[in-house]
């Protein structure tokens, strides 16, 4: 309700005043205090001496006191607008007084006697807000289980300092203060949730860190959010152990990661890493290559009328695809290196001076058993420690016999000889033979462990995967116990053709990755503790396992939405493969049904048409009650006039301050098509390609597997007609993902009969 109509209204108004006088108090204090610190900073740094450590010591501490000022500023600045967003009142058990908690973006504490004035949302108690009901209720602090009375729950909406409305609730579901979040625009979705985070949601945002979490997030439930406030959750609560850097984001695309980027710093989580998998495998494998656009093959998959040669050969690409990233081929990958192992040592003792000093199976033996924990070429380095150490044992014994038998050959000169030149000769040539062998001995010794270990021959991890599909023999009796004998040869064909081009696939990645790891090991420690994959649904099993198993010591959140797996061919059909493969059954499972993002009429349509897969494992989405207008499914006769009638609705749409309107395009081919009709110019619609460094809003043209994660005010679905959305699984997700984008309103043309996926819309 409006603020000033609710019975606490002066209360409530008197506590913002306070509140803001006291962030404009603190701002004075943090903007005089940091421009002290820069000027402190910039003044060392100028003066500078690399040679004095406790200059290196105040430069250092200064720098870490100006980060955590800008923060505080940031914070701040942000509280003059929006100080706090809910009010709890709860009384413990065993106390008299009754704590009045506000709850915001950031903690506020007054210095003089470290009163709480704000509440940062990550604290143990905000989950007062977040979970319970009025009543008996109960927070997990690092004190314990703290029980009491929850006597007031109230929400309050403040914009530019001034206090709009109030409402006193008692779940936070279904009101009217998360309607009107549900309401606003696009543009501010992403940052605006905090006030109104539901039970499921915080659930997922407070998991235990360190038990591996599986989101199954139905489309509008808002996961990419969530996955960036539990990394904000994360760094909150575990900021003495873990900083900002030890986390790290992998998203499916670089557009993706540019359009949460202005999310992460109002959430403090800037410094987190932020990658896709192809950057991370190239960090790790240490060499780059140019990777084949991954939305081609999907392409491929969705064009219409094929021929049966093309349908047959697309067959067979997506089934040496779907096998690349099956943990069937990680154990293809296994068996290959178990060859590797058989043939790295040479079949050759090790010797000094003719002498046997380890015979080849004993190394082979230390190689292939006593060092198997160990990656293959680390397994080198300690042969090689090995080697040393039998040789310097072995050197000073031989050094030893060749002394003895030299001092016995003199013996028996003085024995048999009576003194002479001819026998002070002999014994001088001893002596001299004697030391030129030690010195000969001392000579080779110096370079044998190293002219053997030079005989190991070794390659790059790409260089190791294309020598496996190269050896024709070798592969086929490899893949003989795995597949059939079509799929493998089609794999081994198709992939050496496009090495040849030097590029790889997608699928190529996670299979030279994993002999990197287990040929190689990984050069350094990885610095991350926690990985969050988001749109996981597209990533597959080998991928997730090979991150796994590089990353040994991080925990991981996974979300994703299996309706929209639109690149089955390569990803994740069911999340207890992930479960059971990864994280052998230890990891937690949990759902988001609800679907925040559209109304109740789009959602409802857009459930029909995946609810026509008849698959069990894709849970329909649940919308919130927010009813709009019903889905319009508009017929006309050519593609330009779906072009005018968009463009006439553009216009209304902007008036109605929608500032984010999408079309949605099957293909990339048919958005440039759909482009050509617009007239040129200001207000001419931007075609997203995938390829962009930043991510533009307003009006755009979007190929539908580029709109995934994507959500806009308004929707025009521009070719839905009954040849391009066929009844495959691939159609209707592709379809679904376009219908579930729009926060308001969707539009969905065709050119003669409409997909028979829009039967029951």
């Amino acid at each position: 309700m409006p603020a000033k109509n609710h019975p606490a209204y002066k209360e409530e108004l008197k506590r913002l005043e306070y509140t803001l006088d006291y962030v404009e108090e603190n701002l004075k204090t943090m903007t005089m205090r940091k421009s002290t610190l820069d000027k402190d900073i910039e003044q060392g740094k100028r003066h500078y001496n690399s040679e004095s450590s406790q200059a290196y010591i105040d430069l250092m501490i200064g720098t870490m006191l100006q980060d955590r000022a800008d923060v505080k500023l940031r914070n701040l600045i942000a509280a003059r607008s929006k100080p706090y967003f809910a009010r709890v009142d709860f009384k413990e058990a065993e106390k008299t007084e009754t704590e009045k908690i506000y709850i915001g973006k950031m903690a506020l504490i007054r210095e003089e006697d470290q009163e709480l004035i704000i509440v940062d949302w990550r604290a143990p108690v905000s989950n007062l807000y977040y979970e319970e009901r009025l009543g008996d209720a109960h927070y997990i602090s690092p004190d314990g289980d703290i029980k009491g009375q929850l006597q007031l729950k109230r929400q309050l909406s403040i914009n530019e300092g001034k206090l709009e409305e109030m409402f006193d609730i008692d779940i936070t579901t279904n009101d009217e203060f998360l309607q009107a979040s549900l309401g606003s625009s696009a543009d501010n979705r992403l940052k605006e949730i905090v006030s109104t985070i539901q039970a499921e949601q915080n659930r997922v945002i407070r998991a235990d860190m360190w038990k591996p979490l599986i989101v199954q997030g139905a489309a509008g439930g808002g996961k990419t959010t969530i996955a960036l406030h539990r990394i904000a959750y994360l760094i909150y609560t575990y900021e003495r152990s873990f900083k900002p850097e030890n986390f790290m984001i992998i998203a499916p695309s670089k557009l993706f990661l540019n359009y949460i980027s202005d999310v992460l710093p109002e959430l403090g989580v800037e410094k987190t890493k932020q990658t896709t998998y192809e950057e991370f495998a190239f960090s790790v494998i240490g060499q780059k290559f140019k990777i084949n656009d991954p939305n081609q093959k999907l392409i491929q998959f969705v064009e219409t009328n094929k021929t049966e040669e093309q349908q047959l050969y697309n067959k067979r690409l997506r089934a040496q695809s779907e096998l690349k990233c099956s943990m069937t081929f990680k154990e293809i990958i296994d068996q290959y290196i178990e060859t590797i192992e058989e043939s790295f040592i040479p079949k050759e003792d090790f010797t000094l001076g003719g002498r046997v000093i380890l015979k080849y199976e004993d190394i082979n033996r230390l190689f292939i058993k006593d060092y198997r924990k160990h990656p293959i070429v680390k397994r080198i380095d300690e042969i090689k420690k090995h080697l040393q150490n039998r040789l310097k044992a072995q050197k000073e014994y031989l050094a030893e016999s060749i002394q003895s038998k030299c001092d016995r050959y003199i013996v028996k000169v003085k024995q048999v000889m009576e003194p002479s030149d001819e026998r002070q000769r002999l014994i001088v040539k001893a002596i001299d033979n004697k030391n030129e062998a030690i010195a000969k001995l001392q000579e080779i010794s110096k370079t044998a462990v190293k002219s053997y270990i030079a005989k190991i021959s070794k390659t790059n991890p790409l260089q190791y995967y294309k020598d496996f599909l190269k050896d024709e023999e070798l592969f086929n009796s490899i893949m003989a116990e795995k597949t059939d004998e079509e799929t493998a040869s089609f794999l081994r064909s198709y992939t050496l053709g496009v090495l040849k081009t030097d590029t790889v696939d997608l699928e190529d990645i996670a299979p030279i990755m994993y002999l990197k790891y287990k040929i190689y090991g990984v050069d350094e420690k990885i610095p991350v503790r926690h990985i969050v994959i988001d749109e996981a649904q597209d990533f597959s099993v080998f991928q997730i396992y090979t991150l796994k198993h590089i990353i040994k010591d991080s925990s991981f959140t996974i979300l994703g939405d299996l309706s929209q797996a639109i690149h089955s061919y390569r990803g994740i059909k069911d999340w207890k493969d992930i479960s059971e493969y990864v994280f052998e059954d230890k990891s937690e499972m949990l759902t988001l049904e609800q679907s925040y993002r559209t109304s109740v009429e789009i959602m409802e349509a857009a459930n029909k048409v995946i609810a026509t897969l008849k698959d069990d494992k894709l849970i329909p989405a649940q919308p919130v009650i927010r009813h709009g207008e019903k889905v319009h499914v508009i017929s006309k006769e050519t593609k330009k006039e779906i072009a005018q009638d968009i463009s006439a609705k553009v216009k209304e749409l902007k008036k109605e301050n929608f500032k984010s309107i999408a079309i949605i395009c099957k293909t990339a081919k048919e958005c440039e098509e759909m482009h050509s009709y617009f007239k040129k110019g200001k207000d001419s619609p931007y075609i997203i390609t995938g390829k962009e460094k930043e991510y533009k809003s307003g009006l755009l043209i979007v190929p539908s597997y580029l709109a995934k994660g994507l959500e806009f005010d308004a929707v025009f679905v521009a070719d839905a007609d009954a040849e391009n959305y066929t009844t495959s699984e691939l159609d209707t997700k592709l379809l679904y993902v376009a219908m579930t984008r729009p926060l308001h309103k969707l539009y969905i043309y065709h050119i003669g009969e409409p997909s028979q996926l829009l039967a029951d819309v």
